[in-house]
């Protein structure tokens, strides 16, 4: 594939009725910084933050020319000693914010004095690599400790003058029970991405390794979204943390990210991630699937098509999944087919597009996935396949990120016909009982039926429905109806606005 060709885009907020076409739907516009809320006016320059020199020096050597908002927002207080509670979105310079009071701080005559937990090994490589790079100019140094890598060399890389040791929390419980390491020097922990990490299971190691640390150390929690249970934990395991939160109301992604949905029969899902990669020719892509077959068999079907196609999922030999990333960074690949396990580990400035082959179940992992692009303010674009009884899902991703994800249709695309013995599925598909009630975002989208004219004007005219006898011909042009935060409320507004007439009373039964 070759790189975009620059063209201007629909803004993500346009009306509903509106349908993205091929000529302007998910290109790039010409790089230039987007910076929306990514940024703090009153903080113009990392100098202000009173980093020392040789701090300074490596973060204008890894081009950053102004803190983001979490940093202008972290940085201070963390170099004062408080604790802290973060939230920001995804790609707003997280990494950043505790990593450059730590190599301020730190005293480099003492090894393993800070901790960062993270969830899953390729953050954690990446994690250790910003340190490295950001701290390139002190005496500070990181190293990262995670699964699939030979333990003894692991320890040895701490015990030979690691300053900051970046892990997953399985290895580092793994290192502690073998009497590997110990955390009696610990000053400071930061936990990032701790929403993760709770809902893979890491919950009692975190526990655990929180209770070995001194009670007298600086305690940061760092997330893009931040649950009540992960409020919880961070206040039970802190000392009055300070909770700031870079993100304006009912934003959960980030304006330069363009999203679309496209609307897909299962069947024709190959066919059409073929045809946006052939004719779209986004530079660096990240595909995402639910499951690690669908990433083998994906990745399979593109190379066979000429597509420089990668899989990575969490059975793959943690050596090829570094290869892989190591690839990434170097811009020696095309389009990386990968699980979940991705989306949080995935720090590559040069990705230009995500495309969510499978819509997420939970609506958060969506926000993760789209944060692969559009880092540091730059610009990226997310399509998302939607098959036709997946509309509930789609409902749950706008509702979460206060925004409607408009439809993208492409006329060049046909849609092939059923295979045998299978059969097109249809708006809202088959649902139980229980889900029988439910707003269906794909339903509503796919132009529900007009009421029926009547036939005799006389009748219209006294129908409550069509004041004066005037019957619509056609839906009205606008239908999300404003910001509704709520599926339950879009559905009223909707009934209100489509209401039909009562059904008869049942008739008595015959004597």
């Amino acid at each position: 594939m070759n790189s975009t060709n620059p063209s201007t885009v629909p803004n993500s907020d346009a009306p509903a009725a509106e349908t993205a076409t091929p000529e302007a739907h998910g290109q790039l516009m010409p790089h230039a910084p987007a910076k929306g809320d990514l940024y703090d006016d009153s903080v113009l320059n990392f100098e202000q933050l009173g980093l020392r020199s040789s701090v300074l020096k490596g973060v204008k050597e890894a081009g950053f020319e102004r803190p983001t908002k979490i940093q202008a927002m972290l940085i201070p207080p963390i170099m004062a000693g408080k604790d802290m509670l973060g939230q920001a979105k995804t790609g707003s310079g997280k990494t950043a914010a505790f990593a450059l009071p730590l190599l301020h701080a730190l005293d480099k005559d003492a090894q393993f004095q800070a901790l960062v937990l993270v969830p899953t090994r390729e953050l954690c490589v990446q994690v250790a690599r910003e340190v490295n790079e950001l701290g390139k100019h002190t005496p500070i140094k990181a190293a990262a400790v995670y699964g699939g890598e030979r333990i003894n060399q692991q320890v040895e890389t701490i015990k030979r003058g690691a300053h900051i040791v970046v892990s997953t929390p399985g290895r580092l419980m793994d290192m502690m029970e073998r009497g590997y390491v110990h955390l009696r020097a610990i000053k400071h922990v930061v936990l990032d991405e701790v929403d993760r990490m709770l809902d893979i299971g890491f919950r009692e190691d975190i526990r655990r390794i929180l209770k070995q640390c001194p009670s007298e150390r600086q305690t940061v929690f760092v997330s893009a979204t931040l649950p009540e249970e992960v409020e919880r934990l961070a206040r039970g395991y802190s000392k009055n943390p300070e909770r700031v939160i870079a993100i304006a109301k009912g934003a959960m992604t980030t304006a330069a990210v363009r999203q679309f949905y496209l609307a897909v029969q299962p069947w024709d899902r190959r066919r059409l991630l073929l045809h946006l990669l052939t004719h779209e020719e986004p530079a660096l892509t990240v595909v995402f699937c639910r499951t690690k077959r669908t990433v083998d068999e994906l990745a399979e079907f593109l190379v066979r098509h000429k597509i420089d196609a990668h899989p990575m999922h969490g059975d793959m030999y943690q050596s090829k999944r570094n290869k892989v990333i190591e690839k990434l960074h170097k811009g020696d690949l095309s389009v990386l087919v990968a699980s979940d396990l991705a989306a949080r580990g995935l720090d590559v400035d040069g990705i230009t597009h995500v495309i969510n082959y499978d819509i997420p179940e939970d609506a958060e992992v969506y926000v993760h996935r789209i944060g692969r692009t559009a880092r540091i303010g730059r610009e990226g674009v997310a399509w998302t396949f939607v098959m036709p009884d997946q509309g509930e899902l789609l409902t749950n991703v706008e509702n979460l990120i206060n925004a409607e994800v408009p439809k993208l249709d492409y006329p060049d695309f046909k849609p092939s016909p059923p295979p045998p013995g299978r059969v097109a599925l249809q708006p809202g598909g088959p649902v139980s009982e229980a889900k029988a009630n439910q707003f269906n975002r794909y339903a509503f989208s796919a132009t529900p039926p007009l009421p029926v004219v009547a036939k005799e004007t006389a009748k219209a005219a006294a129908d409550p429905r069509f004041p004066g006898g005037v019957v619509p011909s056609k839906l009205p042009p606008k239908r999300m109806f404003g910001k509704v935060k709520t599926a339950h409320g879009m559905k009223q507004a909707i009934d209100a606005t489509l209401k039909t007439d009562p059904p008869p009373p049942p008739k008595p039964d015959a004597p």
